[in-house]
């Protein structure tokens, strides 16, 4: 990846490593989904699609996805936990709130981004 590159060549989703994950996740503010995956895991490439077009979609909402190769990236897998994936991590404002675990349909993901991106009353 190029200094300064911020997107994977074929994602819309920004990719985050153990390097840079603190200040792009968790020093970050809204909504960013980090989607924990791996090039070898066959549900993590069906759920891709449907992330970077939620990252399309949700861009003028504050929302960011991210994606994080849990093979090149072990030290912030382990730190979250990340025992099977593909993962998705919902973190407000730098915390984790919520999660989903598996190959879920867009509605699951898109209710969960609905949720956790509507301002606090």
């Amino acid at each position: 990846m190029a200094a300064g590159e911020t997107r994977t060549s074929m994602s819309s989703a920004q990719a985050v490593t153990d390097a840079d994950f603190e200040e792009k996740v968790e020093k970050g503010s809204g909504l960013t989904v980090v989607d924990f995956w791996a090039t070898w895991c066959g549900p993590c490439r069906m759920i891709a699609p449907i992330l970077d077009q939620l990252a399309i979609e949700y861009a003028d909402k504050g929302v960011n996805v991210a994606k994080l190769d849990v093979d090149a990236n072990i030290k912030t897998a382990s730190r979250f936990n990340v025992r099977s994936i593909p993962m998705l991590l919902f973190f407000k404002d730098g915390k984790v709130v919520d999660q989903i675990v598996g190959a879920v349909p867009r509605q699951a993901i898109e209710e969960k981004l609905k949720k956790h991106a509507a301002p606090v009353a």
